[in-house]
């Protein structure tokens, strides 16, 4: 009785995560993911936020502790790079910055490597907020 109890818990707590998931995207946001060369994920979310664009770049590797080197370009100009480390519980980071929201489409190219494996996220999406 225990072990069923224990089971139909899991299957509910599983169940409940799934369904709250990540905040749903608001309407109009620009949203792509995709494999990264050695099983790691990437998601890429562009938001219109007060005349700017909220660039948001997620990497999954499931592992903690992991440095990965991140640029974002924006229509081939450099808009932010830097480092960031995988953090517990999911081993996985996140970058987000608001940058200008330029005339016509704005194309952002987002690439993250792991110095220490070679493997390398690579994301584009394209917006006209």
């Amino acid at each position: 009785m225990l072990k069923r109890n224990l089971v139909v818990a899991a299957l509910t707590l599983t169940s409940l995560m799934a369904v709250a998931g990540p905040v749903a995207a608001k309407d109009g946001d620009v949203i792509r993911q995709g494999q990264c060369t050695a099983g790691s994920t990437w998601k890429l979310k562009l938001s219109p936020e007060n005349g700017r664009i909220e660039v948001e770049l997620q990497v999954d590797q499931n592992r903690n502790g992991r440095l990965w080197n991140v640029r974002l370009v924006d229509n081939g100009t450099l808009v932010w790079s830097g480092s960031r480390y995988t953090q517990a519980p999911s081993g996985a980071f996140t970058v987000r910055r608001l940058v200008t929201n330029r005339a016509g489409l704005d194309r952002f190219v987002a690439r993250a490597v792991n110095p220490r494996t070679g493997e390398v996220c690579r994301g584009t999406a394209t917006a006209g907020f």
